[in-house]
């Protein structure tokens, strides 16, 4: 697949989207957020089992674009609540909404919407000289994306409210510490740690992760009865998949599995 503001390679069982708009700190507009939506189009196939979601150059993602012509203002201000309802919320739903696990691999500055769209991957992994930057509150405007929903589910009311109320540079360090991300790396080590975690992820019981995914998602809006419940439907389908199967034979003959994400 040729895209121009992004890169979508696929090895084996593993896509890798790379945002790809180097020289504007991989910031978003219109195009690039047509070209993921395609990407993650393919991803969605079953034969791939895991996504990698990086930029290229020296950031992650700095969010929008305020140059891109869907921010203009003027005489007659551009419909910001159009723009994050046409491209950012379906964007989020679409990472939130595939059946295999999805790494953002935060590379440098994570900023905006960048630093949302990451949250919204099921594991963060960010380098040691990166940061998250919640800077709405510097434009006057409210963290979008799922902010505002993510920042008080992962790092507590508190913390969600000095992030987006102050828009100060949250180190990858201290987002490690706090929860709000999954590990941060050194520099040196973060290409390999990335390739291992993708590698096993890829070839790990894609189905058990992918309803796993599912119930974590569905937690925050139920009660014990009501998770206790999706758990045990949930149990009951993957009892009869061909991974627990396997896992099951690999355990009791002390050999490593070889699951094929059935």
């Amino acid at each position: 697949m040729s895209f121009e503001n992004i890169r979508y390679e696929e090895q084996g069982a593993i896509a890798r989207i790379t945002l790809n708009r180097p020289d504007k700190l991989n910031s978003f507009n219109v195009a690039m957020h047509r070209e993921l939506r395609e990407a993650l189009a393919s991803a969605a196939r079953p034969e791939i089992r895991v996504v990698v979601l990086t930029g290229a150059g020296r950031g992650f993602c700095a969010g929008q674009d305020l140059a891109d012509a869907v921010m203009a203002t003027g005489a007659e201000p551009a419909d910001l609540g159009e723009t994050v309802g046409t491209w950012y919320s379906p964007l989020v739903r679409a990472i939130r909404a595939l059946d295999k696990p999805v790494i953002a691999a935060v590379n440098g500055v994570a900023a905006g919407a960048g630093c949302n769209v990451a949250l919204a991957c099921d594991l963060v992994v960010a380098t040691r000289s990166a940061s998250f930057i919640q800077p709405f509150c510097r434009l006057g405007l409210v963290p979008d994306a799922g902010g505002t929903w993510a920042l008080p589910r992962l790092v507590g009311a508190a913390r969600a409210a000095g992030l987006a109320m102050l828009g100060d540079k949250l180190p990858a360090e201290q987002a490690a510490a706090w929860g709000l991300i999954w590990k941060c790396v050194d520099d040196a080590s973060f290409a390999g740690e990335i390739d291992a975690m993708a590698a096993q992820l890829a070839t790990a019981a894609t189905k058990g992760l992918a309803l796993t995914k599912r119930a974590l998602q569905a937690s925050g809006q139920h009660s014990l009865d009501e998770q206790l419940d999706m758990e045990r439907d949930l149990q009951r389908e993957l009892g009869h998949s061909a991974d627990y199967a396997e896992g099951v034979s690999a355990f009791l003959a002390k050999r490593a599995p070889r699951f094929t994400g059935r």
